[in-house]
């Protein structure tokens, strides 16, 4: 059985092995979508820069795929007690993806989906 936390270095090395490892970029915070000059309605890449190194990166791309993750902060959790500061609820989902999406024209749907964590005895979180 695969559990979350060798999840994400499974995957890695299979992204390393197909798309080759120096095409590979870590710890580059992207902060803006670049427009097609030619279709208003595509994205042809992103800017952004290092936060470990004085870097600025341009890339250029035929598809962009815009994975930050949602707005968990934006409400207020149903959990309660020490439930309400559990890890599921990620700080780091600010919103900013949409932020970006909605800059370069994106039409954002499905904004009630929540994460809700399902109780079980004993217990609280991410289940099923």
């Amino acid at each position: 059985m695969i559990h979350g936390e060798s999840y994400k270095p499974i995957i890695a090395e299979a992204a390393k092995m197909a798309i080759g490892e120096e095409n590979i970029y870590e710890r580059v915070f992207i902060f803006e979508l670049l427009k097609d000059k030619n279709d208003p309605n595509a994205v042809a890449g992103a800017v952004g820069f290092s936060v470990r190194q004085p870097k600025f990166y341009v890339f250029k791309a035929k598809a962009v795929l815009l994975a930050t993750g949602g707005a968990t902060l934006l409400f207020r959790p149903r959990s309660t007690g020490e439930a309400a500061g559990r890890t599921w609820y990620a700080i780091f989902d600010t919103g900013s993806g949409y932020h970006m999406g909605l800059k370069a024209g994106a039409m954002l749907t499905q904004f009630e989906h929540r994460f809700i964590p399902f109780r079980f005895k004993d217990g609280y979180g991410p289940v099923g």
